[in-house]
């Protein structure tokens, strides 16, 4: 069955060499992700089962992670929402200094983390350029849980942004006229006709965006404070187990953030599934 199967893919494919570039892509799996990941399950066991749940339920790797998923999720909840009104502006109407617009908006991609950080703290800061006239309200934004979502908006708005505009630029207007011509208000035909286009691509979008978040470092330190049980993210948290040699509390910590990493993404990849088997590609 297997090899009758295997025969069916060499015949249908145009392009010789499936085994060859079965291998290749196999092998190269393999050591970018697999071999690495199994070893860092097999370090964070090295210490035992006792020492991984000592580790896990320390209450400042708890914490830690509550802190990161927590803003991360925040972060690209606000990223989604405003990424879809970004795209959607971009890609619908015309006005001066929209190319200029569209450029900027893959500067977090070009930017170095750490820049990034001392820029938003600079602007965020109690004696920064935005800080200094939030701070006689008694708001505070640098070193902070909100600084931290900011931090985290800045580098994740990208993703949103770059997922939802090939799709609204594919997206027949026409669809929009019929659905006007049969009665549907703007309200009705936004949420029956380019909701539905959009959700896979929206999702796509939100899960990136979570994604980079959960694991960000250089441009969230230096705006966060860095305050342990408060301000202090995952992944810093694991820079300061690595400083102070143990690495068995680092890889625990790496473990627990990745295999959480993997249910949310797998939860959001289910609902983009269900999306897809509901509503079709449009």
């Amino acid at each position: 069955m297997a090899a009758t199967t295997i025969a069916t893919v060499r015949k249908s494919s145009v392009i010789p060499g499936f085994g060859l570039a079965l291998g290749v892509t196999l092998t190269y799996l393999s050591l970018i992700v697999l071999i690495p990941l199994a070893l860092l399950f097999w370090r964070s066991a090295s210490g035992g089962p006792e020492e991984f749940i000592r580790i896990s339920t320390d209450p400042r790797t708890i914490a830690a992670l509550r802190l990161s998923f927590t803003t991360s999720f925040i972060a690209a909840l606000v990223n989604l929402v405003f990424g879809m009104i970004l795209a959607w502006i971009l890609v619908r109407y015309e006005f001066p200094g929209r190319r200029l617009i569209d450029a900027v908006i893959d500067l977090p991609f070009a930017l170095p983390t750490a820049v990034a950080g001392i820029a938003l703290t600079t602007l965020y800061a109690p004696n920064g350029w935005i800080g200094a006239w939030l701070q006689p309200f008694g708001i505070r934004i640098a070193y902070s849980q909100t600084g931290i979502i900011i931090a985290l908006i800045f580098i994740g708005l990208p993703f949103v942004v770059r997922s939802v505009q090939p799709v609204l630029e594919d997206l027949n207007r026409e669809v929009e006229e019929v659905a006007a011509t049969l009665g549907a208000n703007r309200r009705q035909t936004v949420r029956r006709v380019v909701m539905p286009a959009l959700m896979p691509a929206l999702l796509t979008g939100f899960a990136l965006a979570f994604a980079r978040a959960v694991g960000e470092y250089g441009s969230v330190i230096f705006i966060a404070g860095n305050s342990p049980y408060k301000t202090e993210i995952a992944p810093l948290l694991i820079v300061i187990k690595l400083e102070e040699f143990s690495y068995s509390g680092a890889t625990t910590i790496a473990v627990l953030m990745l295999i959480a990493s993997f249910l949310v993404l797998l939860a959001i990849h289910l609902i983009q599934s269900w999306s897809r088997r509901r509503y079709g590609d449009v």
